[in-house]
C-alpha cells in the first residue's frame, strides 16, 4: 500500500481560466485534487492586471495564500481590500466574494477550498467595471 503521493510540476496542465466565471486573462494551474474522504483542493490561480473572478461563495469557505503582485478582495457589502505577498484571506461559507488582480499590477494566488457533495463553489454574475473600481 503506498502511503503517500507526489504529482510531479508539470504533469497537471494549465486551465485557461473560463469566461464564464473570469473577466480578463486568468490562469489555473492545478496543484492537488480531493483525494478519496479528503475533501480539500488546491490551485495556483495567476490574474492578469484588471482580471478578477465573477462573485462567488463557497459551501465550506475559501482561503487564499497571496504569493506573488497586488490583488484586490471583496466580500458582498465590504470595502474592496488591497492584498499583497504572504497574506491570506479566509472567506467564510456561503459569503459573497470576489477577488483578482490590481489594475495595473498582475496577482498569484493559491486557493483552497472543500467540496460539499461534489462541489467547492457556486458561481454567480461576474463584477462589473464599476463595482471593480469601487463605485
Amino acid at each position: 500500500m503506498t502511503k503517500h503521493s507526489i504529482l510531479r510540476n508539470g504533469t497537471q496542465p494549465s486551465i485557461k481560466g473560463p469566461e464564464a466565471w473570469f473577466t480578463g486573462t486568468v490562469r489555473i494551474d492545478p496543484l492537488f485534487p480531493s483525494h478519496g474522504s479528503a475533501r480539500a483542493a488546491a490551485a495556483s490561480v495567476t490574474f492578469e492586471p484588471g482580471a478578477r473572478t465573477a462573485w462567488h461563495t463557497h459551501p465550506l469557505g475559501q482561503a487564499l495564500i497571496i504569493i506573488s503582485g497586488m490583488g484586490l478582495v471583496q466580500s458582498e457589502g465590504g470595502p474592496i481590500e488591497e492584498v499583497r505577498p504572504g497574506d491570506t484571506v479566509w472567506f467564510p461559507p456561503h459569503v459573497r466574494h470576489w477577488h483578482g488582480a490590481a489594475p495595473h499590477t498582475s496577482m498569484t494566488h493559491i486557493a483552497v477550498a472543500e467540496e460539499e457533495n461534489g462541489t467547492a463553489v457556486d458561481w454567480r454574475e461576474k463584477v462589473t467595471d464599476a463595482q471593480y473600481a469601487g463605485q
